[in-house]
């Protein structure tokens, strides 16, 4: 009898020496903790007490030859473990369920957690994510070092990633020539927004949007949409094979302009205005989907993250220990957004804890779907 948790931990490099003192395998650890953040824990305590409840219920799928870990042999293996090579696993088990479906959509953001202080340009531990948006699985995940931007991390995060046929969509922190061209050397295609203080970059789209208009648009595509449960509209207007960029952007098919106006009841209240660079070369409204659906991001992951997985709360700091759980946590809501079960992911997780069978449901997924 096997889980595919055991599958994916089978080759993760064990950061402990070889001695006779190392009592608990690496593949126990792993599979434990995962198990028991699905499950509702969100502490070492927690992860080693689920351990102990369910030492029954893993004793056909795990040896524990010296029974469950200690909360502090948790949080040490974990404080040592390789968060890259951590997370590249479990990006590939997820990647494996996307090739079925289709992998369209990545977004790449990052996300700090608030209460996990580390010297970075946030000031607490911020970790950079790749999301497959249609699928609602995590890709991967870079954890920024001390003293580090999330601009350093992301091109090591998309060279982990297969983005043949993709769309990556990035924010304006990311709009640099040389992420834009990695994403086409390995194969995919790019929205990104355009960086306010990028101002050659900025004024020459302008400009394209200015002839533009002198020609009253002439073979632009343009389109709109209203949110009404967000009181939003948006309106898109789209220049193919813009002429007098900077040199340097890899491929770039066309140039966009989304517009946004809040309405409070039925009048304008608030209007923005943002550029995209694109490589893809299609009509505004499919263009305004990957734009508008870049933000699932931020509900879809992170705001799962703070209200179900308290994450913000989390104060794991020792070593890589915070950027191992919280790449956890993600697979964690990944994996329970898929299961087709009714309630929120905070139930999914109590159910979890209380029904074996339910747990090992979701632990199956990615292998069953």
């Amino acid at each position: 009898m096997s889980i595919p948790l055991l599958a994916v931990f089978a080759d993760v490099p064990d950061p402990r020496r070889e001695t006779k003192n190392k009592l608990h395998e690496l593949v126990d650890i792993l599979t434990l903790a995962t198990c028991a953040v699905i499950a509702g824990a969100d502490g070492w305590d927690q992860v080693a007490a689920f351990g102990r409840a369910k030492q029954t219920l893993f004793a056909p799928y795990l040896r524990l030859p010296h029974g469950v870990p200690s909360p502090d042999t948790f949080e040490r293996v974990f404080a040592k473990l390789d968060p890259d090579a951590f997370a590249d696993r479990f990006g590939r088990w997820m990647a494996a369920a996307c090739e079925s479906t289709g992998l369209v959509h990545v977004a790449i953001d990052g996300k700090s957690a608030r209460r996990s202080t580390k010297n970075t340009f946030t000031g607490c531990l911020h970790l950079v994510e790749a999301w497959a948006v249609e699928n609602r699985l995590i890709l991967g995940q870079r954890s920024v070092p001390e003293g580090g931007h999330e601009i350093t991390k992301a091109p090591d995060l998309l060279g982990a990633l297969d983005l043949t046929g993709a769309v990556v969509t990035v924010d304006a922190a990311f709009c640099q020539k040389e992420l834009v061209s990695q994403i086409r050397t390995q194969g995919g295609h790019y929205v990104v927004c355009v960086k306010g203080n990028q101002k050659g970059l900025r004024g020459a789209v302008a400009e394209v949007f200015a002839r533009a208009g002198e020609d009253a648009f002439a073979g632009c595509d343009m389109g709109s949409a209203v949110e009404d449960g967000h009181e939003e509209e948006r309106y898109v207007t789209v220049v193919e094979d813009p002429e007098g960029l900077p040199s340097g952007w890899a491929d770039v098919g066309a140039v966009a302009l989304v517009c946004r106006e809040r309405v409070v009841n039925g009048k304008p209240n608030e209007s923005t205005a943002h550029y995209y660079l694109t490589s893809l070369r299609i009509g505004a409204v499919e263009l305004a989907g990957y734009i508008r659906n870049h933000w699932g991001i931020e509900n879809g992951l992170h705001w799962c993250l703070d209200i179900a997985f308290r994450e913000d709360d989390s104060r794991a700091r020792a070593g890589h220990a915070g950027a191992n759980l919280g790449m956890i946590r993600r697979v964690a809501l990944s994996l329970l957004q898929r299961a087709d079960t009714k309630g929120s992911i905070r139930t999914r997780r109590m159910k979890a804890a209380w029904d074996d069978q339910y747990l090992l449901k979701v632990l199956k997924i990615l292998t069953t779907k």
